[in-house]
């Protein structure tokens, strides 16, 4: 998807539209599609078998040392509970910056960098409790060579911050 949008060099701040622009790096999971803030991701990395770490959570396959740094590894098609995981040369490791960490998300692919408007991106249905989308941004439909694609646009550092999660303790001041 092009990016069109101009800055308005007369100013420190750029136009409204431009403020309502954000890039999402999309990924697979499963059938379905969903989208992070690009600004979150630090790398993308192939498949690695990790250390697994002793009473770990099913979703948690271990860690990684990766140039020095002890990076926890989760596979989010065990945490979302999909029936089926298969790792092959597809599957990736995204790795993420968040609240002051670095975490690797393992994914089954990743699609492309895709800018979205705030306007073009629609509410989570509401599912009265029986669907947590607490962590979910928006849905997001996109057009690319005649066909649409939605998008499911995450809250990751939400996500990735939550009690169930284990991966930051939470500070009261």
């Amino acid at each position: 998807m092009e990016n069109t949008s101009t800055y308005d060099t007369g100013s420190a701040n750029p136009r409204p539209a431009e403020q309502a622009t954000r890039e999402y790096l999309s990924f697979q999971l499963g059938s379905v599609e969903y989208g992070i803030d690009i600004l979150k991701v630090q790398e993308i990395r192939g498949f690695e078998t990790s250390t697994r770490m002793v009473n770990a959570p099913p979703y948690v396959l271990g860690v990684l040392n990766m140039r020095g740094i002890i990076v926890p590894i989760l596979d989010m098609r065990l945490k979302f509970e999909m029936a089926e995981v298969a790792y092959n040369s597809q599957t990736v490791t995204i790795v993420l910056n968040v609240a002051q960490r670095v975490v690797g998300m393992v994914v089954d692919a990743v699609q492309d960098v895709v800018a979205i408007q705030a306007a073009d991106v629609k509410p989570a249905p509401d599912f009265n409790g029986a669907v947590n989308t607490q962590n979910i941004i928006g849905i997001a439909t996109i057009d690319q060579a005649e066909q649409q694609r939605m998008l499911v646009l995450l809250d990751i550092e939400k996500l990735m911050t939550s009690a169930d999660m284990g991966l930051v303790t939470e500070v009261f001041s």
